[in-house]
């Protein structure tokens, strides 16, 4: 696999992440828990990236733009739900749910919702009021009413893919914070990157990270896939691979900041919290993995070792 995307994709990357740092990067987010109008200026700035008129359903190379876009909303902890207006159905964002607990973030913006489970089962949400809760402060409790049709398999994948390339933006600026942190920082007279245990903790992230990146340009770009020919087991690992890779390098983050790694005044605290929906919803790491099970045993996983192994 060629690991590099293409030049005109990367170019709309630059553009891209230059506009959104314009808007304050996590400083911006963390003033929208209180300030509505900071969220009326990420639309602006999408609209103006031309994010609403990209068509990621059958245009690979929007579905691309689409990822490098979500991405740099990952790593400016972007206080928009930008998948869920990318997927839009008939006007209505469109938000993944667990019915056992239905939660939307951003839910409580004007305009309609759909929701709808990993199985497709589409459902008309009522959001309730932001509860304002520290760990994802813009979700908002919903209660769903009876099923209502269903939702194409091929948007809840691609709902997955586009959150995990959101996720892995937000680590990526997660573990360039710390790595700046470490080489400044100096303990004992040295910089804390001089010492080795701090150096196999943050080689161990950065591992995780590129194997991340790998896996998330491999899902939406390996050869002949168009976005209706993503399927649900490369979806669902992809976001179990996304979850597990934040839990890493957030808990790496957390530990080689201290303290500060959990106060507002860094910015890893405030992607942390702003990253948490799309690490634990609809379903957690453990819930993927049992979903993914039967992809595994039934051999719709493609892996290295798929296919018949002669005796």
């Amino acid at each position: 696999m060629k690991p590099e995307l293409p030049q005109d994709i990367n170019d709309f990357a630059a553009v891209t992440a230059k506009r959104l740092a314009r808007l304050g990067g996590p400083p911006a987010a963390l003033r929208a828990e209180t300030d509505d109008t900071v969220r009326d200026a990420a639309r602006a700035a999408l609209a103006e990236l031309g994010a609403f008129e990209l068509d990621a359903r059958s245009t690979p190379d929007d579905l691309l733009a689409a990822a490098v876009l979500c991405r740099a909303a990952g790593a400016t902890a972007l206080p928009y739900p930008l998948v869920e207006d990318l997927l839009a159905l008939d006007g209505a964002r469109l938000t993944l749910v667990n019915p056992a607990a239905p939660r939307i973030d951003h839910g409580d913006l004007p305009g309609s919702w759909i929701a709808a489970d990993l199985d497709g089962t589409r459902y008309r949400p009522h959001p309730a009021s932001r509860t304002n809760a520290k760990l994802g402060p813009f979700l908002v409790p919903a209660s769903l009413g009876a099923p209502d049709g269903s939702v194409p398999a091929t948007d809840v994948n691609l709902h997955l893919v586009l959150g995990s390339w959101r996720i892995l933006g937000a680590m990526q600026q997660s573990l360039r914070i710390v790595t700046d942190h470490v080489r400044a920082r100096v303990q004992f007279g040295k910089p804390l990157a001089d010492f080795q245990a701090v150096r196999f903790a943050v080689a161990d992230a950065a591992v995780a990270l590129r194997g991340l990146d790998e896996l998330a340009k491999y899902t939406i770009c390996r050869p002949k896939t168009t976005p209706r020919q993503v399927s649900s087991a490369d979806a669902l690992v992809l976001r179990l691979k996304a979850s597990d890779t934040a839990r890493q390098v957030l808990r790496t983050s957390h530990q080689l900041l201290g303290a500060l790694g959990f106060c507002d005044e860094s910015d890893v605290s405030v992607l942390d919290r702003h990253t948490q929906p799309l690490i634990r919803l609809p379903l957690g790491a453990e819930a993927l993995a049992l979903r993914l099970m039967p992809d595994v045993a039934n051999g719709s996983l493609e892996t290295l070792f798929s296919g018949a192994v002669p005796a």
